[in-house]
């Protein structure tokens, strides 16, 4: 819990200078792009957070990259302060947080859905429909698959999960059951 609160906290400074500035979205690329750098370049990220290196010459490592990639000055800055407070371990959460923020000032919303089958185009699109109604904004979905569930969906939305599959309704039919109400 206390990563979060740090990542949000990070993310929610960098956003409110790109709505000042009017950049949120090309800092969201740029931060994006740096993730993606340490994704693919193991040994690079092991050499900016290894403390066995001196921190003079692992910030260098980090600023020839950065400039390299021809991020921003603020982007710059703000990974250069990440460093610095020891925070680099949190850049992935960061930039996740901070994507969703840029999805809010879009009017964005991301959902997951988990079905026990392929689902049609159509039902995609109904349940796609259903839910920007529900929310007021546009939903991008993420959807899975889990034979698990027998039949119907889980749907997640933020902090909201919508369970309709089969699977729940026949456990909570079973506690009712066993605690003898009618079902």
């Amino acid at each position: 819990m206390k990563s979060y609160v740090i990542e949000r906290r990070y993310a929610k400074a960098l956003i409110l200078i790109g709505k000042e500035d009017g950049n949120a979205w090309k800092y969201r690329d740029e931060l994006g792009s740096f993730v993606s750098v340490l994704d693919t370049e193991q040994e690079f990220e092991n050499v900016i957070s290894n403390p066995l290196y001196p921190e003079e010459d692992r910030l260098r490592s980090l600023e020839a990259v950065i400039d390299a990639m021809g991020v921003s000055d603020v982007v710059k800055s703000f990974l250069k302060l990440l460093f610095k407070k020891r925070r680099m371990g949190h850049i992935r959460g960061i930039n996740e947080v901070y994507g969703k923020l840029v999805d809010e000032l879009d009017g964005i919303v991301r959902a997951d859905v988990i079905s026990a089958s392929d689902l049609s185009d159509d039902v995609v699109e109904k349940i796609r429909a259903a839910l920007s109604k529900m929310t007021g904004k546009k939903v991008v979905l993420s959807i899975d698959q889990d034979p698990s569930l027998i039949g119907g969906i889980i749907t997640k939305v933020g902090d909201m999960i919508l369970d309709g599959s089969i699977r729940t309704q026949l456990l909570s039919m079973k506690e009712s059951l066993k605690k003898g109400e009618r079902v």
